[in-house]
């Protein structure tokens, strides 16, 4: 059920959504609808929890042709981030929870990573394509500061000189720039920021647990300075929210290093809808019929389209222009001039070494 006017005592500070979205695969649905005809409702631990997973496989290939990767590994599933846009949420239903948020405090930890990671690596059939950390949940998400599992990735990574593109909003990967540094020696590493907004107050309403914008820009500084391939991802843009940032945004980017540049522009599928819509609502509500609007016209009426070509940029006149402005300051800025691509004929399964007893 959703809330027009979430507000104040009812509102979850450090959280992104603020309910749970009923889960499309489970057969029941439970709502307290009055709490004095319920004897034994337990309201639900607000702390973050770690779940033990366990994965068949780690790595996965990418089927999409839109998203600018191959195959994608993902040590951690679900992410205290709280992005409210978040698309990954809905994965979280595979699990049995909810895309809200069970996404944000319920975080499954897959502790048997690096050793999958390495059996995909020795499969006879690997050609050594790039691998993105990460393609659905952030790899440096706060769990990574204990688990430290995005780290060992990197050291097998480097072990056995496979390619890795990353993707973060997390200021934690300078903790692994000797390893990253490393990778750019032999040119097996790149790395995105995520950065859509330079508005901290909006930053911490839409991305509630994230590294702040100024931080952001200090890791794209630092990556570049160690002579990291470093990109930024303008995403998802929110038409009416974010989007005269562009020019702003690419300015300030260029200037601190990054040498690439992408976008989206924001897509509400599955429960992310209802999650972001009852988000705006309650933080914009003077502006939400415009932005929900904007974002429909983005999207041929809808707030989601899943047709590969269109569903990452959307459509239409509005989506038009975000594409203009956005290929003119990236030329402005000179961004995107030179194509990068990462080195895969390095790639070597080490040798074992034997005992001698």
């Amino acid at each position: 059920m959703i809330s027009d006017s979430r507000s104040g005592d009812d509102y979850l500070k450090g959280r992104g959504a603020q309910f749970n979205p009923h889960n499309r695969f489970a057969a029941n649905l439970y709502v307290k609808e009055h709490i004095e005809g319920i004897d034994d409702w337990e309201t639900e631990n607000q702390k973050t929890a770690f779940i033990d997973g366990k994965s068949k496989s780690i790595v996965n290939k990418v089927a999409s042709p839109d998203v600018g990767m191959a195959y994608s590994l993902n040590p951690y599933q679900g992410c205290e981030h709280g992005c409210t846009y978040c698309y990954a949420r809905n994965s979280h239903e595979y699990w049995g929870f909810s895309a809200g948020l069970d996404f944000e405090r319920k975080i499954i930890v897959k502790k048997d990573a690096p050793d999958l990671f390495r059996k995909f690596l020795e499969r006879k059939s690997w050609t050594a394509e790039t691998i993105s950390l990460s393609g659905n949940t952030d790899c440096y998400q706060p769990a990574e500061r204990d688990y430290k599992l995005t780290r060992q990735l990197l050291e097998i990574a480097l072990e056995y000189k496979q390619p890795i593109g990353m993707i973060t909003k997390n200021s934690l990967i300078l903790r692994d720039i000797d390893i990253l540094a490393e990778m750019a020696k032999f040119n097996l590493c790149s790395a995105y920021i995520s950065i859509n907004t330079l508005n901290e107050k909006l930053r911490l309403q839409m991305e509630p647990r994230t590294t702040t914008v100024k931080q952001r820009l200090r890791v794209v500084e630092e990556l570049a300075k160690a002579g990291i391939p470093t990109g930024v991802m303008v995403a998802p843009l929110i038409p009416g929210l974010t989007d005269h940032e562009i020019p702003a945004i690419l300015k300030t980017i260029a200037s601190a290093g990054a040498q690439k540049a992408g976008y989206t522009v924001v897509r509400l599928n599955g429960a992310v809808a209802s999650i972001f819509e009852d988000w705006l609502k309650a933080n914009f509500p003077d502006r939400f019929e415009k932005v929900w609007h904007m974002i429909q016209s983005c999207h041929n009426g809808n707030v989601n389209d899943s047709r590969f070509g269109q569903r990452m940029t959307g459509e239409g006149n509005i989506a038009q222009l975000i594409k203009d402005t956005f290929k003119l300051h990236c030329r402005l800025n000179q961004l995107n001039i030179k194509q990068h691509t990462l080195d895969r004929s390095l790639f070597k399964v080490p040798k074992v070494q034997l005992s001698l007893f």
